[in-house]
């Protein structure tokens, strides 16, 4: 909670103020936000009084350290000094800022409302003025109405702010500044507040509490009652005495210790059972004519005889009698003088019952930059969040000389980061160039980013090609070498160059030349993509070294600005079909694959082509998770046969042809909307009916894929694959699924490329669904990691199924 203090006796001294210090650090303790006002001297017994015409000047008192003995409670010998210091003027030396409470010259209503509406205005709004607490009791209406404690709790309850009013009672002179007391009242203190606010009544029954903690060891174990205050009143004993012979500055003695001597001296609080005077003798005027008027001084020195005696001889159950017993007791009000809550009296506040553990923060910083994603990951984080956490979205701070936007700053903005604190809990989910990688690895075991620095070796086309090529030279036997196609990798500058790129392809150039002679249905066909290049942009067919030239001389005759960002690291862009080259400059590396012919093609599909768009989770290092709820893409037209409108000599043919891409492609963003109708499918809604494999058997296939690749990208390219601890990474997997025919037509699922920030747009309004599904089961395993809980049993899983889980040594 966002806390302000007040009391009505002054900063903390060993003679009028020793308990604040304590309360306010068993507050901070507690994981409460504290500020603290305080009136510069001490103010008790003034109710809640402002000075009319005052002008209020604030001084700043600092606090001692946190390992010193709480201020106003006497250090012991050889401990360092605990007085604190008090300065004209607020902190101002950068750094390191110290903790700095304000003291006013003015009355606790006065510190109420200048916490609240000036100097900490900032710091709003609050959720609780906590006034105290007091040197002393205020039980018994007698006390309470003339209490400055009572005073600032009602000020803020007429500000419109809950209020909670603490006082202390003491019993034993050499008990009321002992440490262990003090401190176990202060706990039980802060435990019956935050018990309070968290079943503070909605129906604005009750304004304000008065709670009285015993100084008495064992308080905490005490029960706490609801109790009404003792309707009591001044009868015999009065509140000054006549002093005669003496000056009024002779008898004038410092505040603090006026109110010392009152709270300890004889038939004060210090007395166990004072002593009560039961018969006051009336006294005849003898000096003069009893109608005069005669001059003398009056000291203010009341005694408490009429208030112990009206606790004594009312029945038990007031607030007077509770604390008397050893019993904490809390008395509803409202800001009116009337009690409230009336039919609580008599009963025990029920703490365990009402006071939960403290939620704990759990910070989310989500700025996706998606319209599509956005509102679909507000609402998983806010489902992820478990039971004794409280979720606090987090504002993006401004990027700073081209750095990215500040975890660190964010959280202090929220006011998220508590001095001498561990920092809360975080994710942040946003794109690449925005997600604070040095925050994280400088604070792995509280935050949970959404991507990994280094993964070069699986979503750049040559890298994974690399990737595929060196585990499988070690491996013969491994699902990566019958699931990818072997791939030759090249770079190319210039069209001219072409020749000389393809010096080290020997396969291709192998290829090409026995297909030189060869009608167009007896080559062998390639297919090529740029290597840093998506959303379909600049994937060609071919099978002679002609066409592949052409296709290169075309690139370069073509060049247009709009290209310029094509080197993006994942999927994003804009929808357009006609965006369908490249600069040959720009994007140099470039790979060719054997063209997967014939692929399956399944009924009710209308002959088009689909590949299988598959989500994957990697977590930490390295668990690796596929979803099971995957995607079929379609074509946008009827599959052909590659030769089919193959350049052949005539004219009308040509191999950048868009109608004849767009029978091979399956990359929905090359779609025009009016085209696309149900280019987008569930895939277990697919009718295998007419293949020789099943769909259970192709995600198999999958899952087993998606293991092995990313166990080789991690094991065997560590350098351009690193897996962290702290961080987590959401891909987009495309299978192909093509026909054996030396394995009896077997339905076989063909890696195509892996793809980080996937494009989630291209699964379209229908099947948002199975997007908000995938992050849902995504944060909620994130967050349990983040949290600690480590427990993967498949029902906690959702959609997830784990296919790989790795120990890289990272921690």
């Amino acid at each position: 909670m966002n806390i302000l203090v007040v009391n009505d006796d002054g900063p903390p001294s060993q003679h009028a103020s020793p308990y604040v210090h304590s309360l306010v650090r068993e507050l901070q303790a507690s994981g409460h936000r504290v500020s603290v006002c305080l009136p510069h001297t001490q103010r008790s017994w003034i109710g809640k009084a402002h000075i009319i015409g005052q002008t209020v000047e604030p001084t700043y008192y600092r606090p001692p350290g946190s390992k010193a003995t709480p201020a106003g409670l006497a250090p012991a010998a050889g401990e360092a000094d605990n007085g604190g210091t008090v300065h004209e003027r607020p902190w101002d030396g950068g750094q390191d800022k110290p903790e700095e409470w304000v003291l006013v010259n003015g009355t606790p209503a006065s510190c109420v409302q200048i916490g609240l509406h000036h100097v900490f205005r900032s710091r709003g709004p609050f959720d609780l003025v906590v006034s105290g607490p007091n040197y002393g009791r205020n039980t018994t209406a007698v006390f309470a109405l003339s209490s400055g404690t009572l005073g600032g709790a009602l000020e803020a309850a007429a500000c419109g702010v809950r209020a909670i009013a603490v006082s202390f009672a003491f019993f034993k002179r050499d008990t009321d500044h002992d440490r262990a007391v003090v401190a176990e009242a202060s706990r039980h203190a802060v435990r019956v507040i935050t018990a309070l606010a968290a079943a503070w009544p909605a129906d604005g029954s009750v304004d304000l509490y008065s709670v009285n903690v015993p100084l008495v060891a064992g308080v905490a174990g005490h029960k706490t009652v609801w109790a009404p205050v003792l309707q009591n009143y001044w009868r015999h004993s009065a509140c000054f005495v006549e002093v005669a012979g003496a000056s009024a500055s002779a008898i004038d003695g410092e505040a603090s210790q006026a109110e010392e001597k009152l709270r300890e001296g004889d038939g004060g609080e210090a007395s166990a059972r004072p002593q009560i005077e039961t018969k006051t003798e009336a006294k005849t005027e003898t000096d003069g004519d009893c109608n005069s008027l005669r001059h003398s001084l009056y000291k203010w020195q009341p005694r408490f005889d009429d208030v112990y005696q009206s606790v004594e001889d009312a029945p038990a159950g007031n607030d007077g009698w509770a604390v008397r017993e050893g019993l904490t007791s809390v008395s509803p009000l409202k800001a009116n003088f009337f009690q409230a809550a009336t039919e609580l009296h008599g009963t025990e506040l029920q703490l365990d019952a009402i006071l939960q553990p403290e939620p704990k923060p759990l910070c989310a910083l989500i700025a996706y930059e998606d319209p599509y994603v956005q509102p679909i990951l507000l609402d998983a984080v806010r489902a992820a969040v478990p039971s004794g956490y409280r979720l606090q979205l987090l504002p993006a701070s401004q990027a700073v000389d081209e750095e990215p936007a500040s975890l660190e700053a964010s959280l202090a903005m929220a006011g998220a980061l508590c001095p001498g604190s561990a920092p809360p809990p975080i994710v942040q989910v946003a794109a690449y160039e925005a997600v604070d990688f040095a925050y994280a690895a400088a604070h792995p075991s509280s935050v949970r980013i959404n991507s990994y620095v280094f993964r070069k070796a699986l979503i750049r086309k040559h890298f994974l090609a690399s990737t595929v090529e060196h585990w499988v030279a070690k491996r013969p036997t491994s699902m990566l070498a019958r699931h990818v196609r072997r791939t030759e990798s090249f770079e190319v500058d210039y069209a001219e160059f072409l020749d000389d790129a393809l010096v080290e392809a020997f396969d291709l150039r192998a290829s090409l030349e026995a297909n030189d002679g060869l009608p167009p249905d007896r080559r062998a066909w390639w297919i090529l993509k740029p290597s840093m290049s998506d959303r379909g942009q600049g994937i060609r067919l071919f099978s002679t070294m002609d066409e592949l030239q052409a296709v290169f001389d075309g690139w370069e005759g073509e060049e247009s600005d709009d290209d310029d960002d094509d080197d993006d690291d994942d999927d994003d862009g804009d929808d357009s079909q006609e965006n369908n080259n490249i600069t040959t400059s720009h994007l140099r590396h470039f790979v060719a694959q054997p063209y997967i012919h014939p692929p399956l093609l399944l009924p009710a599909t209308d002959g088009r082509k689909f590949h299988v768009r598959v989500y994957v989770l990697c977590v930490g290092a390295l668990q690796v998770y596929v979803c099971r709820d995957m995607l079929a893409l379609f074509a946008a037209a009827a599959y052909q046969p590659p030769w089919v409108g193959a350049a052949d000599g005539s004219s009308e043919d040509d191999v950048d042809d868009a109608d004849r891409l767009a029978r091979h492609l399956t990359n929905t963003c090359l779609q025009d909307e009016a085209d696309k109708g149900d280019a987008v499918r569930l895939f277990w809604d697919l009718d295998f009916s007419s293949s020789s494999s099943s769909s259970s058997a192709i995600f198999d296939q999958i899952c087993r894929v998606t293991g092995e690749l990313f166990e080789a990208a991690a094991v065997g390219m560590p350098i351009h694959f690193q897996p962290l601890p702290h961080a987590f990474e959401v891909y987009g997997l495309d299978f192909l699924i093509g026909l054996d025919p030396d394995d009896n037509d077997r339905a076989t699922a063909y890696l195509l490329e892996v793809n980080a920030f996937p494009d989630f747009r291209q699964t379209g309004a229908a099947l948002q669904s199975v997007v908000a599904q995938f992050w849902s089961d995504t944060l909620r395993l994130v967050v349990r990691r983040l949290l600690g809980d480590d427990d993967d049993d498949a029902g906690r899983l959702g959609l997830l199924v784990l296919v790989k889980n790795l120990d890289l040594g990272r921690r």
